[in-house]
């Protein structure tokens, strides 16, 4: 499994997530909010709604497990606002294939599924690709293998 997650890297090189904090995928820097803006600032209630990504706004944000989330409407906000558990991407953002690996990987909010009421971003069309061959697979193994990254710095994966 190594090999992969060394091939991977050699392939993607190193992130932003690299500098994001540990259990949510952020972008480097603040925002007005304070912690690191989620997701790119895609509307995650967006892709349970309209069923497709949409860019939030700066005028709808919340913070949720130290990152800043954005929404394109206030009603998206308060939406997300009453259980934001049920709109946040699986493993913190991160590529949902990425950690199947032991790898924490940037989610491209372009590159998405909702799978049993849950939403997964993964690196790049070919990354979506193969965790589509396999998805419970890959759910299963990510899941299992999650709690044992979510906290470490994806820069001290290898």
């Amino acid at each position: 499994m190594a090999t992969l997650r060394t091939t991977l890297r050699r392939m993607f090189g190193r992130s932003p997530t690299d500098r994001a904090g540990a259990d949510v995928n952020t972008t480097q820097g603040l925002t007005l909010a304070g912690p690191g803006l989620a997701m790119r600032g895609y509307d995650p209630v967006a892709y349970f709604t309209e069923g497709k990504p949409a860019i939030g706004t700066a005028t709808y944000t919340a913070t949720h497990n130290g990152a800043t989330y954005r929404f394109a409407t206030e009603e998206h906000l308060k939406t997300f606002k009453a259980n934001p558990e049920n709109y946040v991407p699986q493993y913190g953002g991160f590529c949902a294939f990425g950690v199947t690996v032991g790898a924490k990987f940037d989610g491209d909010p372009a590159l998405w599924k909702i799978v049993d009421g849950k939403l997964y971003l993964n690196l790049n069309p070919d990354i979506q690709e193969q965790w589509e061959k396999d998805i419970a697979g890959h759910i299963t193994k990510a899941d299992k293998g999650w709690p044992t990254i979510k906290d470490k710095a994806a820069a001290d994966l290898s």
